[in-house]
């Protein structure tokens, strides 16, 4: 890798700079890959696009949008192709039809089923919801998040579209709506009251449920990185201090910070449906939450806790202990239903691939007896023996050793003529 350095610097490999620079380039992506880990990100990859598509139809009038519509949108999906294409790979889940020269997308009954179920349990789980979004507010600084940053990883809380407007005036006696600034863009929820019975973090709780047991962080790493786990132990055996205390009195640089920033990092994560966020959206409330300005180092070092992804170009923090494998553990009841939504996608893009698999032999076969110079075989089956002939006559035959001796005997011979 080449790093671009000013004229007059002569960089050596052994010079702190030349490693500082080093150390910046290769900050986000040298954790060692996890198989398991890396399939759990790449099978949430198309159902976060359909899951998207199903919302910005749910959206439109009627809950059908035009394919032209959605071919707009494909942008910000971060797609290419044809919409088109790509919405008729999903059967089970998209309907589409042709309407005054003009395609249309709708969502198919099943897909509406698995829709009005998530709206259910959305429903049954608000106040899951309202303490999620408490405690969030309580890990804050001022005890207040921006709306608009919130509303960056609603979806990995599992907080509903419209929680704005129909769930937070509910609860006056936790929240508030503020706007110091008297800009849109700085409208705010602040925590009306602090409620100690919710700072109480995962972690304490698993010790909680041990009894007599300290606060400490799991470890998943292999057995045979022993300085890893060295360096793991050594940070663990310093006294867990929970991310829903105060760190003003904590001085910057110093183990005790750390140890505070590592444990609010974790219950981010464990608040989160799939246990995992975007490293740049999380970046975004580094001064609310105090995060350090090199937040990506701080995750590669705790690699024991953290597991960094570059998974599609899209920085990605997962929280080790939330997996067996490549499967969730301890599912949210949300995360049920839209497995279920993943469920019927793969029903339809294997029945979209199968039937795309059969045409294609078909195609071959059709091709394959157009152009066959080698010796035709003995049907081996019925099926095989009554498949029609699209020669409009048998010109195989003559490559059959009796039939091409008449066939010379004829051409050759004379007296025939």
């Amino acid at each position: 890798m080449y790093l671009q350095t000013p004229p007059h610097l002569t960089l050596s490999v052994r010079s702190p700079l030349f490693r500082r620079l080093l150390l910046r380039c290769f900050s986000l992506w040298s954790m060692k890959k996890d198989p398991d880990l890396e399939s759990a990100l790449s099978r949430n990859r198309r159902w976060i696009v359909n899951n998207q598509i199903k919302n910005i139809i749910l959206r439109c009038p009627n809950q059908v949008a035009s394919v032209k519509f959605l071919q707009k949108k494909f942008k910000t999906l971060d797609l290419q192709g044809k919409a088109l294409n790509w919405l008729k790979k999903y059967p089970c889940c998209f309907e589409v039809y042709l309407e005054h020269d003009e395609y249309y997308c709708g969502l198919t009954k099943r897909m509406m089923f698995l829709v009005e179920e998530e709206q259910s349990v959305q429903d049954r789980q608000e106040p899951v919801f309202v303490e999620r979004l408490a405690k969030l507010l309580m890990m804050s600084s001022n005890q207040r998040l921006n709306v608009m940053k919130i509303n960056e990883l609603k979806r990995s809380f599992g907080f509903p579209d419209d929680y704005l407007i129909r769930i937070l005036p509910k609860y006056p006696e936790m929240f508030r709506v503020v706007n110091y600034s008297g800009r849109r863009s700085s409208m705010e929820i602040e925590l009306a009251s602090w409620n100690p019975d919710l700072a109480v973090s995962a972690i304490e709780m698993i010790a909680r449920r041990k009894q007599d047991s300290e606060p400490c962080f799991p470890c998943s790493l292999p057995s045979t990185w022993i300085k890893s786990w060295e360096r793991f132990h050594e940070f663990n055996s310093t006294p867990y201090i929970s991310p829903y205390s105060d760190p003003r009195g904590l001085v910057e640089g110093s183990k005790e910070l750390e140890k505070r920033t590592v444990a609010l990092v974790h219950e981010l994560l464990s608040l989160t449906l799939w246990k995992k966020a975007s490293i740049v959206k999380l970046g975004h409330f580094r001064r609310e939450f105090c995060l350090p300005e090199k937040f990506n180092i701080l995750l590669l070092k705790h690699h024991g806790i953290f597991y960094v992804s570059n998974k599609y170009q899209i920085y990605t923090v997962l929280l080790r202990e939330g997996y067996t494998g490549s499967e969730l553990i301890g599912k949210d009841p949300l995360v049920v239903v839209k497995e279920k939504f993943g469920e019927l996608m793969q029903e339809g893009l294997h029945e979209y691939n199968r039937r795309h698999y059969l045409m294609n032999l078909e195609k071959k076969k059709k091709k394959g007896s157009l152009g066959r110079l080698e010796k035709r075989k003995e049907p081996e089956s019925e099926t095989d023996a009554s498949a029609p002939d699209d020669q409009g006559g048998d010109l195989g035959g003559i490559f059959d050793p009796e039939e091409r001796k008449r066939f010379y005997k004829v051409l050759f011979d004379d007296s025939s003529t």
